[in-house]
């Protein structure tokens, strides 16, 4: 039987993923007009491609891994789909499937099937992989001349990240 602790470890767990997918949605919305055709080089998937392909990645390891939680996977990996509510609606649908998930598969005491050992495991993955694109459209907006302020986006990353919710 789970102690307190490990319940509270847990709820921080998934609360970090939450705020994970808050800070990818607040980016989002960051985006200034033409921001999602943004790439970093000529061959670089733009903007959009990189937040499709999150929540292509994140579907298909569900998909992969814990089979039961698995939703309806998407058409490609790299759509280039340039609305952004309906990109936040996909995030939001996908981060939701990777938290009942890992949930579910810890209150079974059951790894995930394929890649991991544990089910935080694919929580830590999934936040490194996001990370790294989250870099990757900052520097695309760079790129194209479209930067998004750092005294605008950072209240709305960081701060998510650093603020106690008491």
């Amino acid at each position: 039987m789970p102690t307190a602790s490990d319940q509270n470890l847990l709820r921080a767990l998934l609360d970090s993923w939450d705020r994970n997918n808050t800070i990818l949605i607040n980016l989002l919305r960051t985006v200034p007009n033409g921001g999602l055709a943004a790439r970093a080089t000529a061959d670089s998937p733009t903007v959009a491609q990189l937040f499709t392909h999150i929540h292509f990645v994140r579907m298909v390891f569900i998909a992969e891994d814990a089979p039961e939680f698995a939703g309806e996977l998407p058409d490609a990996e790299w759509m280039d789909e340039r609305d952004p509510d309906r990109i936040a609606r996909m995030l939001n649908d996908s981060a939701r499937t990777v938290r009942d998930a890992v949930s579910g598969r810890l209150d079974a005491d059951k790894e995930m099937d394929m890649h991991y050992d544990h089910p935080i495991l694919l929580l830590q993955h999934m936040v490194w992989h996001e990370g790294y694109h989250h870099g990757q459209i900052k520097i695309a907006l760079k790129a194209a001349g479209l930067a998004v302020n750092d005294d605008a986006v950072g209240p709305a990353t960081w701060g998510v990240w650093m603020k106690k919710r008491r």
